[in-house]
Order: C-alpha cells, then sequence, then structure tokens
C-alpha cells in the first residue's frame, strides 16, 4: 500500500502563519515539526519535494533544503529511497510524555469509579458465559442509556441505541454509514479534530461555518445548508469543543429547519454535554427534533480509559450502521459494558462530583492566566472542559512550539480548523489536577516572555543568515 502523501499547497495551508523572526528555515522547520507532533502530518505522510515546497511558499530551495536538513537531525523526516522525504516522530519523543499535558482535555477516571469496577466484576460468570461477540450492545446497558435520554425529555428506546467503542468509534461508524465519496459535509470552525478528520476519512468534502464563544452565525449556517446541500453536518451545541458555546433552543429550531430543507442529516455530538458548570437550563437533547442522529459517550464524565460509546439513531438507520461495522470490529468488549451499565445506574452522583472537580480547576485555570496574561482574552466557562483562550497576535502554532520545548503539551487554535485559521486562539483545558494546572500555566508563561523577548530584538539580531 502506497503511503500517505501531503501535497506543497495543503502544507502551506497547515503553515499558516510560520515566520516568527528566527532564520526562516529555523522557523519553517520548527512549524513542521508542531505539526508533525500534534499529528496533523501524520507518520510516514511523504512530503512535498523540495523545489515543490519552496514554489508554494515563494522561497529558495536553499531555504527549504536546510529546513529539511534540520528535520532529519531531529529525526522528525527521513529519508524514503527513490520516494523523497516522509515525516516521523522520533522513538524518543514518541516514548516520553511531556511534564504537563494540556492537549489532551481528558479528566482521569472519576472518584468512586473504582468500587464500581469491583461490583460490576462480582457478576463475571454470566459476561463469560456469553460469546463476546457483540455488534448491537448489551441489552442492558442499551435500556440504561435509552432511559437516560428519556430523563431528559426525549422518549427512547433500546432499538434506538448501538453501542460503540467510544464516540470516536462512533463517529466513524456514522461516517462510513452515512457518506459516499466525493460527498459534502458540514463542519464547525473550529471543531473537534477527529470529528472532521473521521468525515474525512470518508472521503467527505469538508466545508465550515464559523463558530464563536458567542455562539454559531446562523445566518451563515442556514446559507452553507441552503447553498451546498451537504449529506450531512457534524455539530457540538453543548458546551462546544473548543470554544465552548452552546446553542440556544430558538436557534436549534432554525438550524434543524434549514437541514430538514437541505436534505442534510444532523450528527450531534453530545459527548461533552452532561458537563453543566452553570449554563441556563435549555430545552433538552438536540434530538427532540426529529431525524437527528446522536453520540454520547462517557469518556469526559467517568473516564476515558472506558472505551464506551453509543449512537442514537433511527432503528432503519442503525441496521446500516451495525451492517458497516461488521467489516472493521466485532463489538464493544462485554466486561466494559457491564462496568458502563453500574456506571449509569450511578451517573447523577458521579456527575456530580465530575463537575465539582471541573469547576474547581477551572476557576484555578482562569485565575492563573488572567494573573500571568492581562493583555489575553480569557473567557468565563459554563461547562466543557476547556477554555478558547484569545491571544494578543496571531501566534498560537508559535508559543505551543515553544511551549512543547519547555516541556508543556498544549494545541494551538488551528489544529480545531480545517483551513488553519484560528492562530489567535488556543484551547486550554481545565480537566488536570490543580498542580499540574498551576505548573502549565507558568511553562506557558516561560514560553510565551521567550517570544515576546525574541520578537522585541533589534532585526538586525533576530534573522539568522539564510543558508547558502
Amino acid at each position: 500500500m502506497s503511503e500517505p502523501r501531503i501535497g506543497a499547497a495543503a502544507l502551506r495551508a497547515l503553515l499558516g502563519e510560520w515566520e516568527d523572526g528566527r532564520a526562516v528555515y529555523v522557523a519553517l522547520a520548527e512549524r513542521v515539526r508542531l505539526l508533525i507532533a500534534d499529528g496533523r502530518v501524520p507518520a510516514r505522510t511523504r512530503l512535498p519535494a523540495e523545489r515543490e515546497l519552496a514554489a508554494a511558499l515563494g522561497r529558495s530551495r536553499t531555504t527549504v533544503a536546510a529546513a529539511y536538513r534540520a528535520l532529519r537531525e531531529s529525526g522528525h523526516l527521513v529519508s524514503v529511497r527513490g520516494s523523497g522525504s516522509a515525516a516521523a516522530l522520533p522513538a524518543a519523543e514518541a516514548a516520553a510524555s511531556s511534564v504537563v499535558d494540556f492537549a489532551r482535555a481528558m479528566p482521569p477516571a472519576v472518584p468512586g469509579l473504582d468500587a464500581i469496577v469491583r461490583r460490576a466484576l462480582d457478576d463475571l460468570p454470566a459476561a463469560l458465559a456469553a460469546p463476546g461477540f457483540d455488534l448491537v450492545g448489551d441489552p442492558g446497558l442499551r435500556a440504561r442509556i435509552a432511559d437516560r435520554y428519556t430523563a431528559r425529555g426525549l422518549p427512547t428506546t433500546p432499538e434506538q441505541i448501538v453501542v460503540t467503542l467510544g464516540a470516536q468509534h462512533a463517529l466513524g461508524l456514522c461516517a462510513r454509514t452515512l457518506v459516499r465519496r466525493g460527498d459534502r459535509v458540514l463542519v464547525e470552525i473550529p471543531t473537534y479534530p477527529y470529528g472532521y478528520e473521521a468525515f474525512g476519512a470518508a472521503g467527505a468534502r469538508l466545508v465550515g461555518t464559523p463558530v464563536t464563544r458567542d455562539g454559531w452565525d446562523v445566518g451563515r449556517l442556514r446559507d452553507v445548508l441552503a447553498r451546498t446541500a451537504p449529506t450531512a453536518a457534524y455539530l457540538i451545541p453543548d458546551f462546544h469543543n473548543p470554544t465552548g458555546a452552546s446553542m440556544p433552543p430558538a436557534d436549534r429550531d432554525r438550524v434543524h429547519a434549514a437541514a430538514r430543507r437541505a436534505g442534510t442529516t444532523l450528527v450531534v455530538d453530545e459527548t461533552t454535554a452532561d458537563l453543566d458548570l452553570g449554563r441556563p437550563p435549555g430545552d433538552g437533547p438536540f434530538a427532540t427534533r426529529p431525524g437527528v442522529v446522536t453520540v454520547g459517550s462517557l469518556g469526559k464524565s467517568v473516564w476515558g480509559g472506558l472505551r464506551i460509546g453509543w449512537i442514537r439513531a433511527d432503528p432503519g438507520l442503525l441496521a446500516r450502521v451495525v451492517a458497516a461495522r461488521a467489516a472493521t470490529d466485532l463489538g464493544t468488549p462485554a466486561l466494559e459494558q457491564r462496568i458502563a451499565a453500574a456506571a449509569l445506574d450511578e451517573l447523577p452522583a458521579l456527575l456530580a462530583v465530575r463537575t465539582a472537580e471541573l469547576r474547581e480547576r477551572r476557576d484555578v485555570l482562569t485565575a492563573a492566566l488572567r494573573a500571568r496574561f492581562p493583555d489575553w482574552d480569557v473567557p468565563d466557562a459554563d461547562g466543557g472542559v476547556g477554555l478558547w483562550v484569545g491571544l494578543d497576535a496571531p501566534a498560537g502554532s508559535v508559543l505551543a512550539a515553544a511551549a512543547q520545548a519547555r516541556g508543556l503539551a498544549i494545541n494551538a487554535g488551528a489544529r480545531f480548523t480545517i483551513d488553519g485559521s484560528c492562530e489567535r486562539f488556543l484551547r486550554v483545558p481545565f480537566t488536570a489536577p490543580v498542580p499540574q494546572i498551576t505548573r502549565g500555566v507558568g511553562l506557558l508563561a516561560e514560553a510565551w516572555t521567550a517570544l515576546r523577548d525574541l520578537t522585541a530584538a533589534p532585526h538586525g539580531s533576530r534573522r539568522a543568515p539564510d543558508v547558502i
């Protein structure tokens, strides 16, 4: 099978505003390292030829050759005989963990889960008596998930639920079921990266619509639906990842009506919907409106290591999902489903613990960022797992690279877009324990100060000569 490759135009778009005052080849190499480290350029992807990239960037081939040489020396690029150069992740970097991880907005297991696991395993003989291959989901677990929707105001039966290996698996199944190669799919800008990548992997042509911390431009969203008639639209209307916005009921009605007119299936991601830290009451799940497909999981509310998610949809669509699933996996593990069922029995109490924990961490992070970065736009968050922080310069990717060098993994805003935009933003999660949050903000401040010192230096001292 041939290796994946990225063209010069696509790489130029991912690079964004990459020049930062250092020698051009150094800045170019640093930005490509960041793209490889955060997965936007996956390992083993063939990069453009030096001459091709130089033409796309309007730079000399010598500059690109020097950047590629620096990447080879750091282990981020390897030569492939007869095929040019391919991205790589150095073994030491892949094995080592950062001092602080602000890249993954994933809290540890909710306190009390260990006792629930022990109780669930008391029923181990019954689980072992079954074959263990389960494409649809344990009936008891599906009933509990359905009951939760019903309690939230959306009457649901177990036949409307399929259990998956987490929310990401659910999104992939939705994409493979709903989308054919070349179909358009509407996604938000910014949005959860692995969400839009799931639809892209199914062959979709992605079209974007903006969302900010203030919410959605519903007029523009409706216009995009009308003009492009996408097959599906992927939305996160509750505590949006990464902006934190929630869509008001009236806007949900307008978006739903526009999607129905366009023949578009709405795929609604509810993985953060339970993490309410003070939002005004809404009108329940988006899927109280007909024809909506919902994806949910226990990853954020209970534990990411409990790989349990689900799809709620009409039984006819779920039959197609199950048929598509059989080609890639043979079902969700029985033991994890029993643990998930036991966790759902106690979910209200678990959510009370989780939201109290997140509320404290949010407050610590918000105060620390505002104290350290008075010129940044640090928002108030009423739910979700992170802050969409506005910088006072389009330097998100440069700052992320500088932070990584100091032992802090963090995602620039561009990581959440399909077009390389949002360079004035960082997604900063409040899921880590308080000491790590405090340490991470300190490392971020060190990186920001270093960048400020660099850009404030006299022009002649901040640019090393190009390699000739």
